[in-house]
């Protein structure tokens, strides 16, 4: 039970874990691993040769700290790790592991600070938001295997279709092995991949957007191939080595970046490979035939990199929906076409009701912290714009 002196002691502890660190995850993840390699089975392990995953560790840890009185504040962040966790098939058991982890590594790297009285209220903290994540994590699994077409774990689904979308992006298109239904899911929302590399010790799990709208049978990912190592180890294998007819376990869709039906205009805008989970709420507007505008903003490398190009343009004349795409590296020579621009995305080049609409961002993190501040300095509320981040969250 976490008590007003529990929550003191660990609110004291916030200026020593900023002062430890970088060096309180390093120890941890190596500790961790060292005692259970198994793990690493589950965990990302790209991520971890990034330094990208350890540094998403530190912010929570200290994010709690910080808010442990109000643990509502952090009521988004729990509900979008929980998604990413259930994505991995994260286990209760598992949170004893990592709360053991976590703090031996306070007790190693504080020595005599760390007295019987903190370890009290850290393990008191620790256990409380474990149940909190355990019960919400518990809640999603629950729901997903009641669903029409749910399921627990991971299902093997087979790849029915290999569509080469662009320059770099291919899609590839999932069928369950038993034939059987596929639960729903919200476009936005992405899929748990498992796969082993060849000659790689572990299994990698990677979350990709679903690029198309529900359909109760199959599911649609749209991969960009990644060029440098480690980030790419998992793209290049699926773009390299699977083919039609090979099979890939999946776990359920999930994620906490969705469309949401606000009965207004919907702006969608995206760079890169984040014009995923874009096309799938385009997909999704259009079967639905969404009465208020959309408005889709696009910008890439080049045309050759535009993944979608031709459905976008189909749905956008079909819905008389207006678009809008810059190419970094456009021949200026050449003359483009009505609302496609060179160079990178100034909304002054585009007609969008800044005062109704709900906009929905998704590419790089310099991308949209781009966007936000241009949409922020229009009289965008914050609470009108929802982003989506591939990989470790970061905040706009």
């Amino acid at each position: 039970m976490l008590q007003q002196r529990h929550i003191d002691i660990i609110k004291s502890l916030v200026p020593l874990l900023t002062e430890t660190g970088p060096a309180l995850t390093d120890h941890f993840y190596s500790r961790l691993f060292t005692h259970h390699p198994e793990l690493k089975h589950i965990f990302n392990m790209s991520n971890q040769e990034s330094g990208r995953q350890k540094a998403a560790l530190f912010e929570a840890i200290a994010a709690y700290a910080q808010h442990i009185e109000n643990v509502g504040a952090l009521k988004s962040a729990v509900e979008r790790i929980a998604h990413k966790h259930t994505s991995f098939n994260i286990q209760p058991e598992m949170y004893q592991i990592v709360g053991h982890h976590l703090t031996e590594t306070l007790r190693e790297l504080t020595g005599e600070l760390f007295t019987a009285e903190i370890e009290e209220a850290w393990t008191a903290a620790y256990d409380f938001l474990a149940s909190v994540f355990i019960q919400r994590e518990g809640e999603l699994y629950e729901n997903r295997a009641k669903s029409q077409g749910g399921w627990r774990d991971s299902r093997p689904f087979v790849v029915s279709e290999k569509i080469k979308e662009s320059e770099l992006v291919t899609s590839f298109v999932l069928t369950p092995e038993d034939g059987k239904a596929v639960i729903d899911y919200v476009p936005g929302q992405y899929l748990g991949i498992s796969v082993q590399p060849n000659d790689h010790p572990f299994t990698e799990i990677r979350q990709y957007s679903l690029s198309s709208k529900p359909n109760g049978q199959s599911y649609r990912i749209s991969v960009k191939r990644e060029k440098g190592m480690p980030d790419g180890l998992v793209s290049n294998y699926l773009h390299d080595h699977i083919e039609v007819g090979d099979t890939l376990a999946v776990n359920a869709p999930a994620g906490d970046f969705f469309f949401q039906d606000k009965q207004s205009p919907v702006v969608l805008i995206s760079a890169g490979v984040g014009v995923t989970p874009m096309q799938s709420m385009l997909e999704y507007l259009s079967a639905l035939n969404y009465e208020h505008d959309v408005y889709y903003l696009h910008a890439c490398g080049s045309e050759q990199q535009h993944s979608f190009k031709q459905r976008t343009n189909e749905l956008a004349m079909l819905n008389n929906w207006q678009t809008y795409t810059w190419y970094e590296n456009h021949n200026e020579a050449k003359t483009l076409p009505e609302n496609i621009y060179h160079g990178l995305v100034d909304l002054n080049d585009a007609r969008l009701p800044y005062g109704q609409a709900h906009f929905y961002l998704c590419g790089p993190v310099a991308f949209m912290r781009f966007i936000k501040k241009q949409l922020l300095n229009m009289g965008v509320g914050a609470e009108r714009i929802h982003y989506e981040v591939f990989g470790p969250h970061a905040e706009l």
